[in-house]
């Protein structure tokens, strides 16, 4: 059984997650959730030590069908019927807590802590995944490009807000960002506009079956009319976003080209393929810090 001293309220029975460091602590943050757990959290002062990576670089893409689609071929997944039989039971005792109209009364007290309780649980199934799979990334690539999501924007689409908010898209790339830097590698941001869909890998010319908006979103496979081969959807974008991420990396530009367009003459740019695109006004804020180029 493990302990915690902590100033003002003395010894306290507590449960680690992992080994603590040797090193100085300077801060104890004690909260509390709505499920009635206490959580503390304790600041270290120490310096991290740079990994060597296994891999040079990776690219990844974020989507709803897979969570996320490296550029390598892998696919991972959310713990989706674990989480679906958690919203079940959540949905259960919501049901049960709004037939308890007095609000004063303990059994809605108890309902009330119940669903905190089932809620609690969710968020913890999810962020456990979450922290795995960033940290496993971060840890293996010394390069690591993903795109600038708009989260906000893409939650105005009723039909999909429940889906793209329950994946946890940017708490995923908050993760993956400081966990690349405390190893020491490099995390790359490419332009939100950048069609990486739409493009051959192979090519990078726009293949036409994927250019159709969202009639396009059910082809899975599709078989380039340019280089002849078939492409999975999901891992052509991810090796594009691998692709440009290293330009940029290389180049140190803030926007994104396609090679035949005329804003490949003209870089750094702001637009992507197929003409004027709204400016950035407003979405996920950018974690990637831009340079110019120096003129």
């Amino acid at each position: 059984m493990s302990f915690c001293i902590i100033m003002n309220l003395g010894i306290v029975k507590a449960v680690f997650h992992k080994e603590l460091p040797l090193a100085k602590f300077t801060t104890v943050t004690i909260s509390k959730n709505a499920d009635g757990r206490y959580y503390a959290s304790i600041l270290f002062n120490q310096e991290d030590e740079p990994v060597v990576a296994i891999n040079q670089a990776i690219g990844v893409d974020l989507g709803l069908k897979n969570f996320a689609i490296t550029s390598d071929g892998s696919k991972y997944d959310l713990p989706k019927k674990r989480l679906a039989k958690l919203e079940n039971n959540r949905k259960r005792k919501q049901k049960k807590l709004a037939k308890k109209t007095d609000k004063t009364s303990n059994k809605r007290r108890k309902a009330k802590r119940l669903v905190a309780k089932i809620s609690s649980k969710i968020a913890r199934v999810r962020e456990d995944f979450l922290h795995k799979l960033s940290r496993s990334i971060a840890y293996e690539n010394q390069v690591i490009c993903v795109e600038d999501l708009a989260v906000k924007n893409m939650l105005r689409n009723p039909n999909l807000a429940k889906a793209i908010s329950d994946q946890g898209w940017g708490m995923f790339l908050t993760m993956l960002k400081y966990k690349a830097e405390r190893f020491g590698h490099t995390y790359q941001e490419i332009n939100r506009f950048f069609p990486s869909s739409q493009l051959c890998s192979a090519t990078l010319l726009p293949i036409p079956m994927l250019q159709n908006g969202y009639d396009s979103l059910g082809v899975r496979f599709v078989e380039c009319p340019h280089c002849l081969h078939q492409h999975d959807r999901d891992i052509n974008a991810a090796v594009n976003i691998k692709n440009e991420g290293l330009r940029l990396l290389v180049l140190g530009t803030k926007g994104s080209a396609v090679l035949g367009s005329p804003q490949i003459e003209r870089l750094p740019c702001t637009s992507a393929l197929g003409g004027d695109v709204r400016p950035k006004t407003s979405g996920r804020k950018k974690s990637t810090p831009v340079r110019g180029n120096p003129q």
